[in-house]
C-alpha cells in the first residue's frame, strides 16, 4: 500500500463546552484542526501557525507532529451513528491531528521509526493518549474509552529536519531500532494501569 500525506491540519486555541448541572463549562482547546492549502511549514515545535492550549500533554519537541490514519475515520463514522445517529462524514483534522495520513497504521510503525516527507524527517515516539476533550469533541461518552481499546490512536512525532510538506506527498518509512511497535505500546497502556478518562 502507498504511504501518503492526505492533508496538514491546524487549529488556534478555542473553546469546548461541556453541559454541566450548574451551567456550561468552557473547555480551552485547539482541537478543531482544519486543513491547510497549499504548502505547510514544519518546525522542530509544530506546524506553523499550529497551537495547542495545553503544553505539559500535547506539543514540544517529543510531540510536536501528530499523525492519524485515515482507515480509522470509518469507525469513528460508525461510533457516531451508534451513539448520535449523525452521519456526515468526518473532515480531515477531525481527531485533532495535524497530519492526516494513509498506508501506515499501528501495527506496522515503531517507536524510533522515522517518516520521511520530502526535506521534512520526523520520528515517531509515542502513541496519543486519549484525553476527556476528545471526547467532548466526539460527542458521546465513551470515545476515549474507545480510542484506547480499538488502539486507533495515531502517533506523535518530533521533528528530526524542517522542512515544508503539502496534501499529496509520498511518505517512506525509515525502521528504527524495532523493539516495539506502536500497537503494541498501545496495548501495554490498555492492559497496563489506565488513567481516569473521563
Amino acid at each position: 500500500m502507498t504511504m501518503r500525506l492526505l492533508s496538514v491540519n491546524t487549529g488556534i486555541v478555542g473553546n469546548l463546552f461541556v453541559n454541566e448541572d450548574d451551567g456550561v463549562r468552557r473547555v480551552p482547546s485547539a482541537f478543531d484542526k482544519r486543513a491547510v492549502t497549499g504548502t505547510a511549514h514544519i518546525t522542530r515545535m509544530g506546524v506553523s501557525g499550529d497551537e495547542q492550549a495545553n503544553r505539559n500533554v500535547h506539543g514540544g519537541i517529543d510531540k510536536a507532529v501528530y499523525a492519524y490514519p485515515f482507515e480509522h475515520y470509518a469507525f469513528w463514522q460508525a461510533q457516531r451513528h451508534a451513539h448520535l445517529q449523525r452521519d456526515e462524514a468526518l473532515p480531515y483534522g477531525a481527531m485533532a491531528e495535524n497530519l492526516t495520513i494513509t498506508g501506515l497504521l499501528e501495527q506496522a510503525v515503531w517507536i524510533g521509526d522515522r517518516l520521511q516527507i520530502g526535506d521534512v524527517l520526523l520520528e515517531v515516539t509515542e502513541p496519543r493518549e486519549p484525553c476527556f476533550k476528545f471526547t467532548i469533541r466526539m460527542g458521546f461518552a465513551q470515545a476515549a474509552k474507545r480510542m484506547l481499546q480499538s488502539g486507533y490512536t495515531g502517533f506523535y512525532l518530533k521533528v528530526v529536519q524542517e522542512g515544508a510538506v503539502q496534501a499529496g506527498d509520498a511518505m517512506t518509512l525509515i525502521a528504527g531500532p524495532r523493539t516495539e511497535t506502536v500497537a503494541a505500546f498501545n496495548e501495554r497502556r490498555r492492559t497496563g494501569r489506565q488513567p481516569d478518562l473521563f
